[in-house]
């Protein structure tokens, strides 16, 4: 059968081949383990793999959605209409240069893990990473950050493949345009590696530092099925704050809550609904805005959902 009688679906399936896995459930790989299945699912382990992933998206115009941890997502309970990419371990590297305080480091690198192996091997600048359960390609996109730092403050620079081009590129931290939980990394351009500039752990505080971190959220922050802080803070205060000022702690829609412990998170409960949650995150906005006239913008990645 010729290409122009099949589905957008079937088209990149026919491209990606053996790569592709059909009905893969997305929600699973997320922190909030709730939500429905990617049409396509593909593991990329080469330039090759990802080359084809572009093909696929350039000739059907499928959406593409890369996920890394899936800590800062919520998929819808109907799923995602088309091709998922997770990078494969040929992408997992970390390589020091304790004389120049620099790590080569690949995008599928837990950013805890990486925070702890920066401190032992004598470098600090990361122990802010160890309480953010992403990778270091998400946290690059969104510039993720914490106690007093972020991305933008270590990243020399990053090495994409833009699926559209097909191509790779090196990218300097000054043309990333940096901002508050942002970065103008579009959808289509994925972060193989970054190179990181530390700095020395001369007084070895880093120990020090990391077990403050760990303790501050494990004090302040909420365990369970949650993606951290749902919505970016205003200006003049926090998200948390604004909600819990309004009484929305504890606030429920079905399967899912706002967090009794931190306002700014929404959790989810075992076996829930994605739909339950962004029902949650609406509704808080929504209140939010009526009351106070601050329109909230969410900090998680809603996939899936109409706008």
């Amino acid at each position: 059968m010729s290409r122009g009688k099949l589905n957008a679906l079937q088209v990149a399936e026919q491209i990606l081949g053996a790569r592709a896995q059909v009905q893969v459930n997305l929600g699973a790989m997320t922190t909030y383990r709730v939500g429905g299945d990617a049409a396509l699912y593909v593991v990329a382990n080469t330039h090759e793999d990802l080359a084809k992933v572009g093909e696929a998206r350039n000739e059907t115009e499928l959406p593409v959605l890369v996920i890394g941890k899936g800590s800062n997502l919520l998929v819808a309970d109907d799923g995602f209409p088309g091709i998922v990419v997770s990078l494969g371990s040929d992408f997992s590297k970390t390589e020091f240069d304790r004389s120049a305080c620099e790590v080569e480091v690949g995008g599928t690198v837990a950013l805890p893990a990486l925070a702890r192996r920066c401190v032992a091997a004598g470098l600090s600048g990361f122990e802010w990473a160890v309480g953010v359960p992403g990778s270091i390609g998400g946290a690059v996109r969104m510039n993720a950050g914490g106690h007093g730092s972020d991305m933008q403050a270590c990243v020399r620079a990053v090495k994409i493949f833009d699926l559209h081009m097909a191509e790779v590129k090196m990218v300097v931290n000054e043309d990333l345009s940096f901002g508050y939980r942002h970065s103008a990394l579009r959808q289509g351009q994925i972060v193989l590696e970054a190179s990181l500039q530390l700095a020395d752990d001369h007084d070895n505080s880093g120990e020090r530092m990391l077990d403050e971190i760990v303790r501050w959220r494990r004090d302040n922050q909420p365990g369970g099925q949650n993606a951290g802080s749902v919505f970016v803070n205003p200006s003049n205060e926090t998200s948390a704050e604004l909600i819990d000022r309004l009484g929305l702690k504890g606030f429920r829609v079905g399967s899912a809550q706002v967090s009794a412990k931190h306002a700014n998170f929404v959790q989810a409960d075992v076996g829930g609904s994605a739909n339950d949650v962004d029902a949650v995150i609406t509704a808080v906005a929504q209140r939010v805005y009526a009351e106070t006239g601050i329109g909230l913008r969410t900090e998680i990645q809603r996939v899936g959902f109409e706008d």
